[in-house]
């Protein structure tokens, strides 16, 4: 299960800076930029819950400049492959109890949580490159997974 997730990471974190390096180069368009702050925000709360540590805090949608996302991505990712390789085979399968920011409380398996982290990632990429084609930005990354693991697979 931890080469499964950190392959995932690994893949989040390029196509993080797919989608970043077309919003820098289609000069900084406001609203692709608070999508990824608020799916890189999301993840520093999602694992701090699955550390079982208390989550700051603060916006939901940060607002952050360029810079400021791009060392995100590297600190998230960072933080999430030491996470991933901490955990065993049990350890997927434990119940992490939390409350969501309306301060509803809920319980879910870790390896869920985990999955719903990358699908929101790739939810909100797939938003900012609409938004991007709507304001005339012709040529996105390609950033679909298998394409990912065709190239970067041993």
């Amino acid at each position: 299960m931890n080469d499964y997730f950190i392959r995932l990471f690994d893949y989040d974190r390029f196509a993080n800076l797919q989608i970043l390096e077309t919003i820098v180069a289609a000069n900084h368009p406001e609203k692709p930029l608070q999508l990824l702050s608020h799916m890189l925000g999301a993840q520093q709360i999602w694992l701090k819950r699955c550390k079982q540590v208390q989550a700051p805090g603060g916006p939901v949608w940060p607002n952050w400049s360029a810079e400021e996302i791009r060392a995100t991505i590297e600190e998230n990712y960072e933080a999430c492959i030491t996470f991933v390789n901490e955990q065993t085979d049990e350890s997927w399968q434990q119940i992490i109890s939390y409350t969501n920011t309306s301060g509803q409380s809920f319980h879910n398996k870790l390896v869920d949580i985990i999955t719903h982290v990358i699908n929101h990632g790739t939810h909100h990429r797939a938003q900012a490159g609409i938004y991007m084609k709507q304001i005339g930005i012709e040529k996105l990354p390609a950033t679909d997974y298998i394409l990912y693991i065709r190239e970067h697979s041993l």
